[in-house]
């Protein structure tokens, strides 16, 4: 932002690359990220698995028993091991390098705002390499059909 700093939690389909669910907050603590997995959950089912880095958010006990209650088995990349959250990475830039950095939000509600409006232009709109140029609801939405077709 022009003055502070807002912190952005997404949920993401590693498979698809959609973001299920996103929150941002003005504090590093875990409501955020909780709330963002919760709406995930009841928006698109329960995962097998959430992957996290070592984050205070993630490693709250807020989060992880969330997570517990939920049934959902925990994993967290190692201490300097980007490449184990590869696709949150790579979505970490393209929103910087796309929307955030050419942007100094005066209110975290015009941030909301214009993080919407990205997010939803990323999820319909942005064709991907790693997809074959498909959008990310293209391969989530046709994965999704297949698999209730089975």
């Amino acid at each position: 932002m022009k003055r502070g700093f807002l912190y952005l939690c997404a949920v993401i389909d590693w498979f698809s690359r959609k973001v299920l669910s996103w929150r941002l907050s003005n504090t590093m603590h875990a409501d955020f990220c909780v709330e963002a997995v919760q709406e995930a959950i009841i928006k698109y089912g329960k995962p097998e698995i959430v992957n996290t880095d070592q984050g205070s958010q993630f490693t709250s006990l807020e989060f992880t028993e969330m997570l517990k209650g939920h049934d959902i088995q925990i994993s967290m990349d190692g201490k300097g091991c980007w490449r184990d959250n590869v696709v949150i990475e790579r979505f970490w830039r393209t929103v910087k390098y796309e929307e955030v950095y050419l942007r100094a939000y005066e209110t975290t509600s015009e941030a909301r705002k214009h993080l919407q409006d990205y997010i939803a232009f990323y999820n319909t709109g942005r064709g991907h390499q790693a997809l074959d140029y498909k959008t990310p609801d293209e391969v989530y939405f046709v994965n999704q059909d297949a698999a209730l077709a089975a």
